[in-house]
């Protein structure tokens, strides 16, 4: 072998593989899966290319989401995420193709998901009991992040905790970390918790927590022991008027 007619299935497996890890996954899957070469096949099914899969893409201009093309989540859905279900870890969608990439197979050990465009429909679809994925939310995920575009302006604070937020912790049953953060066009409705119930929003298993609060009261709640084993807290404020007089008042 020269240097002249070196090609790139002439490197080592182990070479190869640091290669493609370079490159994005989804690409390399989508370009390199299935296309009648068993070595191929072989290596970007390893879990070095297939444990992170990332279907968005976000410009580092204007900072806004692009999902992959349909036919490209198509030939995911029928003949990808089939053939390495098993070595999925985690997650990166956007609510449109959440039920599509996540229905596509079982993937037992998926434990992290971010998603993208999160609205109260989404939660009301799919983040209930009845829900056809309620076997992967239910009990595998630990780590979750979400990314809302709902807008503050005319929510009823109260509703969108009780609708929303707490139905998130129902459903995500065995959550260790939970981020919930705004896009960078929407502020969020922020959790507002200390004139309701303190079974409302409240987890045995959570220990990290990053979310939007209405004032220094709420911040007060999430502390009030229905978070028992929280050890990270990250709160962004809305209220700073309520927040510079309870402390004084405190």
């Amino acid at each position: 072998m020269t240097q002249h007619n070196v090609q790139i299935l002439d490197l080592p497996d182990e070479i190869l593989l640091l290669v493609l890890k370079k490159l994005d996954n989804i690409d390399v899957l989508y370009s390199l899966l299935g296309i009648n070469n068993h070595r191929l096949d072989v290596i970007v099914q390893e879990k070095i290319v297939t444990d992170v899969l990332s279907f968005v893409s976000i410009s580092n201009l204007t900072e806004e989401i692009s999902p992959i093309s349909a036919l490209a989540l198509n030939r995911f859905r029928n003949g990808i995420l089939p053939k390495i279900h098993k070595n999925v870890k985690s997650f990166i969608v956007e609510s449109d193709s959440f039920e599509c990439i996540l229905g596509a197979a079982t993937y037992p050990n998926l434990t992290q998901l971010k998603i993208f465009n999160l609205n109260k429909a989404f939660v009301s679809r799919y983040f209930m009991d009845d829900s056809p994925l309620q076997h992967i939310g239910k009990q595998q995920i630990t780590d979750l992040i979400l990314i809302s575009n709902e807008s503050n302006n005319e929510i009823e604070k109260i509703e969108y905790t009780k609708n929303v937020y707490a139905t998130i912790f129902n459903f995500f049953t065995n959550l260790k970390h939970l981020s919930i953060v705004q896009s960078s066009i929407h502020d969020y409705p922020p959790l507002l918790l200390h004139n309701l119930s303190p079974i409302t929003f409240s987890s045995s298993t959570l220990t990290k927590l990053c979310i939007n609060i209405n004032d220094f009261d709420d911040c007060l709640a999430l502390l009030d022991g229905r978070l028992k084993d929280l050890t990270i807290l990250t709160v962004q404020i809305s209220s700073i008027h309520d927040f510079a007089s309870t402390s004084h008042n405190m």
